[in-house]
């Protein structure tokens, strides 16, 4: 996945473009970026704006965009109605999710967009978004209305969509209780989020917040998925966060769990796999990875939903949980129980064809019939280990399919398995190419 940060340099690494390529790197995105003016800055002041030149802004944009397939755009600083309008003519038919983070001041007190350009930044930039994230301030700031009750943030929230934004987030809203929410208008619909609150001074949160938000958008999560999202990393960026310099601290992004960000990316190759719709079984299909030696399947992680067909299109239903999938997740603990170097596996339709296919590939598998289930177990309703069991258990080698025909009112299914998610991915693609 190619994100770009279109934003301003911030030196300390705090916010800005560079803070945004640490959250994409993260995420396994690769991070673009295009500079719309250099700051100098630090922890504890705010110096310098020299904003780039027109023909340089523009230079950049048609060097990236003629280059690679962008997944999603963020823009963040944009200080002059001259950055303004150029972002505009070069963005605005663009069929891509844009995320704007509408940075009007700095934590550490620099103004970041000319007062003379708030009008065009409105009138140009707010139409682009198919997200906003305006804190509560900036909120204040874009539609002119006092946030001081929940009928006022609302009201703000409407007259920002009103100028074109097609989602508008407002952040930050501090409730009773120490949580902090945030308020999220859609098309049709209206909601909170709500949170702990960490009481310090931070820089960098409100990047991290919106960097995230199009990390997940792009990646087929619903607007209220990619919110979860977004305040979770936020909230673990500020609890990380780091004294550097001399004065206020800098958000950290701590590694994640690796079991997590492989599993991540193979589910974004997957969804994205030509005519991979016609693989996805009635009851959906999830796909997990396990830890080493996992105990149960809360040492498997797996989408809490499923991945899940919808027309010709696949996208993913749920967010990635240890303990999020049970079926396949008892399947994969069953087989590494016997063979312990197996740690993912993904469920698929079955069809006659697909085996045909498995088998001509030279794939080793297996089956299991679910008429011969004893009734104890099934009553227990421990089918899928029984079955696992069955399938394996006169193997000398870890197959890599096992499959069963079904039962009465129980879907036949096709289980692939791997050491790794990329190793499943090769293995499907040998019955898709």
């Amino acid at each position: 996945m190619n994100l770009l940060s279109i934003g301003g340099s911030d030196p300390s690494s705090g916010a800005g473009i560079q803070s945004d390529v640490k959250a994409f790197a993260e995420f396994n995105a690769y991070g673009l970026t295009v500079i719309t003016a250099i700051t100098s800055q630090n922890t504890s002041s705010f110096g310098m704006i020299e904003p780039v030149s027109q023909k340089i802004l523009k230079n950049q944009l048609e060097s990236i965009i003629s280059d690679f397939k962008i997944d999603g755009i963020k823009i963040g600083m944009v200080f002059n109605s001259q950055i303004i309008k150029t972002l505009y003519h070069q963005l605005k038919k663009l069929k891509i999710p844009i995320v704007v983070d509408p940075v009007l001041k700095s934590t550490t007190g620099g103004i970041l967009i000319e007062r003379t350009s708030a009008i065009d930044f409105k009138k140009y930039i707010i139409p682009l978004a198919t997200i906003i994230t305006p804190n509560k301030f900036e909120a204040e700031m874009l539609s002119k209305v006092k946030i001081d009750s929940k009928s006022n943030l609302e009201k703000s929230a409407k007259i920002i969509q009103k100028m074109g934004a097609k989602n508008v987030i407002i952040t930050g809203v501090e409730e009773k209780n120490n949580r902090i929410s945030d308020f999220v208008l859609e098309k049709n619909t209206k909601y909170t989020i709500s949170g702990n609150k960490i009481a310090n001074t931070n820089h960098g949160s409100g990047c991290n917040y919106s960097a995230a938000i199009v990390f997940a958008i792009s990646n087929n999560k619903t607007i209220r998925e990619s919110v979860r999202f977004a305040k979770e990393f936020t909230y673990n960026s500020i609890k990380n966060a780091k004294k550097v310099g001399k004065g206020i601290k800098i958000t950290d992004i701590q590694k994640t769990d690796e079991i997590n960000s492989e599993l991540s990316q193979a589910i974004n190759e997957f969804v994205r796999i030509k005519n991979i719709y016609k693989n996805i079984p009635e009851c959906q299909t999830n796909f997990v990875y396990s830890k080493q030696k996992p105990k149960s399947t809360k040492d498997i992680l797996g989408i809490s939903g499923r991945i899940v067909k919808a027309g010709k299109e696949v996208t993913v239903a749920g967010n990635l949980s240890y303990g999020g999938s049970k079926h396949v997740a008892t399947a994969l603990l069953t087989l590494n129980k016997k063979f312990p170097h197996i740690h993912s596996a993904i469920n698929l339709k079955f069809q006659n064809t697909t085996i045909s296919k498995i088998k001509k590939s030279k794939m080793i598998v297996s089956r299991y019939d679910r008429i011969q289930e004893p009734s104890n177990v099934k009553n227990k309703g421990s089918t899928i280990e029984w079955g696992i069991k069955s399938a394996i258990k006169n193997m000398k080698e870890s197959p890599d399919v096992i499959f069963h025909k079904g039962d009465f009112g129980k879907e036949p299914m096709i289980i692939f398995f791997g050491d790794t998610p990329k190793n499943i991915l090769k293995k499907i693609s040998k019955i898709t190419g």
